[in-house]
């Protein structure tokens, strides 16, 4: 019985430098910043009195500034959720079986290369992608001038920017799911391959009757990981085009941190957070039963 109780306290041990770093940096602020949401918390201002739910209603109430920012960034950075989710998932499952598809003793160094954008920091991509895009002394721009192209004004018209956007975040990103698919692959065990084609499968017959069944789960975390990462997207809009043009690219998070650091209303900023968390929850919900169900027919 000593013996059990002394493993069990060691296994506490090994886990409190985790729950100590939960608790401080993600249990906390959620915790406050719900505290927040349902206080008159004016950045400038010592006095936070208690109003309940009234920065929720002011946001769900038509005709505020409040629910004009809120809805459209909501809307802005949906429609970034639907461009680039697809992509990151497909495109990362493109690039894991190029990889596998080479020989051995390449796939650490591709594998390597592929991932290293992942590992930039925002404002290092940022710059690497300002030179490429800009429309007038762009890298892009200046070859399609060379060709005797027009220049694209990728930064600053629709529907260029979006596709600035997206391929940007794929480069920036897609190492990280290719590095996911590369793993479930190789665990999808080759003797279901060998059968398969000593039956007559062809490759694509292959990939959907074996590949996909096998890495399902996996295509569901990435599919969930991705749409979270999708709807917290800051970085590449406010750095690169800072909202442009107009409000186009003006996504939630960009909202929520002027109102929180520009127009000083922390209560209000902390209600846009608390609701944007809980969409995001939903979303993943839904995503997970929906494959869950595919799964189960």
């Amino acid at each position: 019985m000593k013996s059990t109780w002394t493993s069990r306290f060691t296994s506490f041990l090994f886990i409190l430098p985790y729950l100590a770093a939960f608790g401080l940096f993600l249990l906390f602020p959620i915790l406050y910043g719900v505290v927040i949401s349902l206080q008159d918390f004016e950045l400038l201002s010592a006095a936070h009195p208690f109003v309940g739910l009234r920065n929720y209603i002011t946001i769900f109430t038509p005709g505020t500034y409040e629910n004009s920012i809120f809805f459209r960034g909501l809307w802005t950075t949906f429609q970034f959720v639907l461009y680039s989710v697809p992509l990151l998932i497909v495109v990362g499952l493109g690039m894991a079986m190029l990889v596998n598809a080479l020989p051995a003793k390449l796939r650490g160094l591709f594998r390597t290369f592929y991932f290293l954008p992942y590992a930039l920091s925002a404002s290092v991509m940022a710059v690497i992608w300002l030179m490429m895009f800009d429309t007038n002394a762009g890298f892009i721009n200046s070859l399609l001038q060379k060709l005797g192209l027009t220049g694209i004004p990728w930064l600053t018209a629709t529907p260029w920017v979006w596709i600035a956007l997206v391929f940007t975040t794929l480069w920036w990103t897609i190492g990280f799911n290719m590095i996911i698919f590369v793993n479930a692959l190789n665990e999808v065990p080759e003797d279901y391959y060998e059968a398969a084609a000593i039956d007559g499968a062809g490759a694509w017959s292959r990939f959907v009757s074996i590949t996909l069944p096998s890495i399902r789960p996996v295509m569901l975390f990435v599919m969930i990981t991705s749409t979270i990462a999708s709807f917290n997207i800051y970085a590449q809009p406010f750095l690169l085009t800072r909202g442009g043009p107009g409000d186009t690219t003006k996504v939630l998070l960009i909202n929520v941190l002027d109102q929180a650091f520009v127009r000083k209303d922390i209560g209000s900023a902390s209600a846009m957070a608390i609701l944007m968390a809980l969409l995001i929850m939903m979303v993943s919900i839904v995503q997970f039963r929906l494959t869950n169900r595919k799964e189960k027919v």
